[in-house]
């Protein structure tokens, strides 16, 4: 599977890199990709990559799995 989140779908970003004398590269911004135990219907828990982002709202909506122990 690429790489992207997959509750937003979202992937990298391409375009230049610009120097000072206006020479431009590809290059690619990739995700901050974090492994995380999302809560999925009803008492069901999926292990998920999604990026930094997605995370900051799962644990503002407290859909974060605790994790056992």
């Amino acid at each position: 599977m690429a790489r992207q989140d997959q509750i937003t779908k979202k992937r990298a970003l391409r375009g230049n890199t610009r120097s000072f004398s206006m020479n431009h590269s590809r290059r690619t911004w990739e995700l901050n990709l974090q492994n995380v135990n999302v809560i999925v219907g009803k008492n069901k828990v999926k292990r998920m990559k999604v990026s930094a982002r997605t995370l900051k709202s799962l644990k503002r909506d407290n859909l974060i799995a605790k994790p056992n122990r």
